[in-house]
């Protein structure tokens, strides 16, 4: 931070955060709310006499509660820029003054009572969300105490203590009596890697047992008389050099015990802790007495991700850490074009990892900017204005902002084909035919599905698959030689949200038995939100088709991921049983009904008085 402080082209904007995102690749427009901090960074030496004299004591946050701050303080030690910060919601020196003790002493005279947020509007041409992640919060688990006993404390608590510029300076000591505890255990995945969502997540954090085999080295290299237990459920040690460390470590004498605590037991004269635990490697059921426990705990998304998705348009994974536009040939690029990811916001890595992310976007950014130009698919929604009727709808759907209007002024939408990423969404919800999708028409759709139920419909299974997820999974299933009836007729789609209502009743129309609709799962959209419409979409179509004595089951909606080829050919097979069950005779009241509906429809159309 202090080389990036130092750098004549790179602005640092601190305690600062972004309130709203326009405009698209290249052309960014963000308004920023510098806020205020009461103190004048450009005179402040950082000389520490305000603190002195200050009467607030609060927690310190940075030191996790372990410590205490004054109401003006610096944030945390290597802060950037090194000048101090009041916090206004403790300080008693405004609204009215009744205290000014910092503003007295201070000879620069840079306290400032009255100072305001600053506003400031940039224009930028690409965007690094490098956000981080938060820790997750052992207070559900309290099976091992952590808000009854003081001597429980998490990782995070953990580096506080034994830091050097920590709240004991680097002496590790039990919380209860101030002491180096001789005996002291760690507990592996808390917060990780269960299915029971009140206990954490399922995933793995990743970073957790590496960072807990750098711990016990340095208890044993400040302390190498203390016994060190790590209580786990397998450690993974899978980076450059991580299995020798691992090894490090037994070497040094760290126990490693292949169990999970169930509860944790606290003796109330010596507040010495007792757990048990049953060792899957010797199958039995243990004891142990220790002075202290660290918890360690897993990674969690930031708690304030849903406002970074909302301004950059971005979309998040199951497990709810932001999701990149391809897993393998853009890990660093977001959906939304010029927006690049680095670091935990991603999903949990350590530092190595983060540097090289980070290493990465900066390089797709400059490569962004240096071009001058961009280059787009030519798959981009195009909207005939004479048929555009200012009705909105497709602003509110598109999931990347990319199409504006002004209704005001009664101009016809128009689209910003640097933010088009060609999902479809819009044009299959403009009930006027006004968006055309280029080299996905609706002309070469229907071809297609005319194409498909030419000969023999009764025997086809009409698909309509979404490139990135559903189509990729139709071919995993191929490759991976699994069988299912090949009787499916694909047709691929950039997103499920592309299908409209229409298609699918031109397919029942021309004896399609079964139509299926398939596209990527709710977390996994490539196109943020988009099939979420699908899915509104298809509930409309089955009300409609129930309405119309059609049987609803007939149209089949299924979310399948390109890593899903089991699931694809469990869907082709419980397709086909369907389809088996639908007669000839039922196909043709279709067709009877779907015709009579379109001359009700062109009847009504002819009697509208035609518009002035």
């Amino acid at each position: 931070m202090m080389d990036a402080g130092r750098h004549p082209r790179i602005k640092m904007l601190t305690y600062s955060e972004i309130e709203e995102v326009t405009g698209y690749v290249g052309n960014f427009k963000a308004r920023i709310r510098k806020k205020a901090k009461y103190v004048n960074e450009n005179e402040c030496t950082a000389c520490g006499e305000c603190a002195k004299i200050c009467p607030v004591v609060v927690p310190n946050e940075f030191q996790m509660g372990l410590s205490t701050r004054k109401a003006i303080h610096i944030p945390f030690p290597q802060a950037v820029p090194s000048a101090y910060i009041l916090d206004m919601d403790n300080c008693l020196g405004n609204n009215p003054i009744a205290c000014g003790k910092c503003d007295d002493v201070c000879d620069k005279k840079c306290i400032d009572y009255d100072m305001q947020d600053e506003i400031i509007n940039i224009n930028v041409g690409a965007v690094v969300v490098a956000t981080g992640m938060d820790v997750y919060d052992p207070t559900a688990l309290d099976d091992y105490g952590y808000t009854r006993f003081e001597n429980v404390i998490t990782s995070m608590e953990f580096e506080r203590l034994i830091c050097s510029e920590g709240p004991t300076q680097g002496h590790f000591i039990r919380p209860t009596d101030h002491k180096t505890p001789k005996t002291i255990g760690f507990i592996q995945c808390v917060g990780s890697r269960t299915q029971d969502p009140e206990r954490g997540n399922p995933y793995c954090s990743n970073i957790c047992c590496m960072n807990t085999v750098k711990d016990s080295l340095l208890l044993k290299d400040h302390y190498p008389d203390i016994e060190v237990k790590v209580f786990y459920m397998d450690i993974r040690a899978f980076g450059k050099g991580f299995e020798d460390l691992f090894m490090r470590s037994k070497e040094a004498g760290v126990m490693y015990i292949r169990g999970i605590p169930g509860e944790i037991e606290q003796d109330p004269k010596s507040n010495n802790l007792k757990l048990m635990v049953e060792n899957t490697t010797t199958r039995q059921l243990e004891e142990h007495d220790l002075d202290m426990v660290v918890l360690s705990v897993g990674v969690i998304p930031r708690k304030d991700q849903e406002v970074v998705k909302k301004l950059f348009s971005l979309s998040s994974t199951s497990d709810g850490f932001l999701m990149e536009s391809h897993p393998k040939l853009k890990p660093v690029d977001a959906p939304t074009g010029g927006v690049f990811f680095a670091g935990c916001a991603e999903f949990p890595k350590d530092v190595k990892d983060s540097v090289t992310q980070a290493s990465a976007a900066a390089a797709r950014a400059g490569t962004l900017l240096s071009a001058g130009k961009i280059k787009i698919e030519a798959i981009t929604a195009v909207v005939d204005e004479e048929k555009c009727k200012l009705c909105g709808i497709c602003v509110r759907v598109c999931p990347f902002n990319a199409i504006i209007f002004d209704k005001a002024t009664k101009q016809p939408a128009h689209v910003i084909e640097a933010s088009c990423k060609g999902c479809g969404t819009c044009s299959a919800e403009c009930t006027f035919d006004a968006i055309t999708m280029q080299h996905f028409t609706d002309r070469q759709m229907y071809a297609q599905i005319e194409a498909i139920l030419s000969d023999k419909p009764m025997e086809k299974i009409v698909t309509f698959a979404c490139n990135w997820c559903s189509y990729a999974g139709a071919d995993l299933a191929g490759l991976s030689r699994l069988q299912f009836p090949a009787n499916a007729r694909i047709i691929r789609t950039m997103c499920s949200g592309r299908v409209k209502d229409k298609f699918v009743l031109h397919a029942f129309k021309l004896g399609a038995p079964i139509v299926l609709v398939s596209g990527c799962h709710f977390a996994d959209c490539h196109y943020i939100d988009a099939n979420r419409w699908t899915q509104k979409r298809v509930w409309k179509l089955w009300d409609k088709l129930e309405k119309m004595g059609v049987r609803p089951e007939r149209l089949q909606l299924e979310w399948v991921s390109a890593a899903e080829g089991q699931k694809w050919s469990k869907v082709m097979k419980a397709c086909e049983e369907l389809r088996q069950q639908v007669t000839e005779e039922e196909v043709q009241q279709t067709i009877k009904t779907l015709k009579q509906e379109e001359e009700k429809k062109s009847s009504r159309a002819k009697k509208q008085p035609a518009p002035a």
